[in-house]
């Protein structure tokens, strides 16, 4: 293991990066030794990927320097940092998978024979490559017939080979099971044995425990803390990425929301859902009248326990049954007909439809629910959209100005809107708040509160700790794509949320 004695391999001093006035980085510093594995960890919107861009030449600094043993450097572009050598493996493999092992490994740099490419010195060369990180596998096959985990090595092996000194890993392990989370670390071990330098973007801190040599942390764009990894405590680390500090008092609950009868009847009983690569087999159960709060750092599994829910990913075992009748919930199609509903985090990409006015985004659900040949009246289409407009305070002159016009906030009633419109029994809400301002964001949450009154069952992912404590009956905490623990009545607290994330 390194040790802060030795020369740095690379230097990062007063880092800044703004983007239309909002600084993405501010003079952040970071140090990487040889062979070293050091771990960048941080909530959504920390800046982790802009300080990859800017360290691999994809973004320019605005402020800063950037050392490589010792030396400025400049990177203009990803090519040019290859050059100086500091490759980047993303989550999404950049390689080619109708093309073999060697091929991929010696893509546009293909040994040669003769003039001609020698497929035979390139295959041996792969050989041997492969074999200097314990890696046995036959190099001539498609890339594609392998596994995540090894088309993942093979990037790996490819941008050492290409630079072998400095490889940023962001979200590696983001796609693979235990076991191929192991096959990769061997690989990473072997290469802190050659002296390369390893920068890890990562969710998954069990991971970081295992593997990591230091850790730096950062929030809203600034480095808050960097720490030997055996040195740091797990509470710690966890205030530091959320900004709070444990304490005896810290964000009890504001109130106890009680829903009369209703919340003893259950109307979505979940037991064994899992799906590999993806979260860990959990038990779910939601009353009716009841708010579900999904609580846990970002790459927990809380949108992923949402996803399986409503059927966008399919759940590989367990059942489900819906008052109290088994169901398959194979699809978001039969997800909506067995009543529910998702609002999705990234409203603009997943959830809106920019270009279609406000009457349309509404009555989507509604007409996907009664099919496509059961069409909505234009008049009624109307009233549903006036009737939405004003139950929810959806500022707008008419229901046929584009969504796209409408704020934040206003965008996120819309989607609400859409799926009260189809009458849901449960509401999935993933980040519901997010990016709106104060007061939208006040009315969002009576909106969740009203809704539960009313006896709807509702299931809430939010990275807002001290919403899930204000509004929840019951709070699932979940680390590292498991489901931890639940918390109920006077156990609800950000503390409480805290200490079961960190709990070994």
């Amino acid at each position: 293991m390194s040790t802060n004695e030795q020369p740095a391999l690379l230097e990062v001093r007063g880092l800044t990066k703004t983007f239309t006035a909002t600084p993405a980085l501010s003079e952040v510093d970071f140090t990487l030794y040889p062979g070293e594995v050091h771990a960048v960890l941080g909530e959504n919107g920390a800046g982790k990927s802009t300080l990859i861009k800017v360290i691999t030449g994809v973004y320019k600094r605005d402020a800063g320097t950037i050392r490589l043993n010792g030396k400025l450097i400049e990177p203009r572009s990803p090519g040019h940092a290859q050059e100086l050598g500091i490759s980047a493996v993303y989550q999404e493999i950049n390689l080619i998978p109708t093309l073999s092992v060697a091929e991929n490994l010696y893509v546009g740099r293909q040994p040669r024979f003769l003039g001609m490419v020698s497929m035979q010195l390139m295959n041996k060369k792969a050989r041997k490559l492969l074999k200097t990180f314990n890696i046995d596998i036959d190099v001539t096959r498609d890339l594609s017939s392998y596994s995540i985990a090894i088309q993942q090595i093979v990037a790996i092996v490819r941008g050492v080979d290409l630079s072998a000194k400095i490889l940023i890993l962001d979200e590696p392990t983001s796609s693979l099971d235990r076991h191929e989370v192991e096959t990769l670390f061997s690989v990473i071990r072997s290469l802190k044995e050659h002296g390369i330098g390893i920068l890890l973007i990562t969710h998954f801190l069990d991971q970081v425990y295992e593997i990591s040599d230091r850790i730096t942390v950062l929030r809203n764009g600034r480095k808050v803390g960097e720490h030997l990894t055996k040195e740091l405590p797990r509470a710690k680390l966890i205030s530091e990425m959320l900004g709070r500090e444990f304490t005896e008092t810290l964000g009890k609950r504001s109130n106890q929301i009680t829903n009369g009868d209703s919340k003893q009847d259950t109307f979505l009983d979940i037991k064994g859902f899992a799906k590999r690569g993806m979260i860990e087999p959990f038990d779910l159960e939601i009353k009716k009248g009841e708010i579900v709060g999904l609580a846990g750092l970002l790459g927990s599994g809380r949108t992923e326990m949402g996803h399986l829910v409503f059927g966008i990913n399919r759940s590989e075992k367990g059942e489900a049954f819906v008052e109290g009748k088994k169901v398959k919930i194979s699809s978001p199609h039969k997800a909506i007909r067995y009543g529910f509903g998702l609002c999705p985090e990234d409203r603009k990409v997943e959830g809106l439809i920019a270009d279609l006015t406000i009457r349309e985004n509404i009555i989507l659900a509604l007409q996907a629910k009664l099919g496509w040949y059961r069409h909505i009246p234009y008049k009624r289409q109307e009233q549903y959209a006036d009737e939405m407009i004003e139950a929810l305070h959806i500022v707008t002159t008419d229901a046929e100005k584009p969504v796209r016009e409408l704020s934040g906030g206003n965008q996120q009633k819309v989607i609400l809107a859409r799926w009260l419109v189809s009458n849901p029994e449960l509401l999935i809400l993933d980040e519901p708040t997010r990016g709106i301002d104060i007061g939208a964001h006040a009315e969002i949450i009576n909106i969740i509160k009203r809704l539960a009154k009313e006896g709807k069952a509702m299931m809430v992912i939010s990275s807002e700790l001290a919403e899930v404590v204000d509004y929840s009956d019951r709070v699932v905490v979940l680390r590292d794509r498991k489901k931890l623990t639940e918390l109920t009545g006077d156990e609800i607290s950000e503390d409480a949320i805290m200490h079961a994330i960190a709990e070994k």
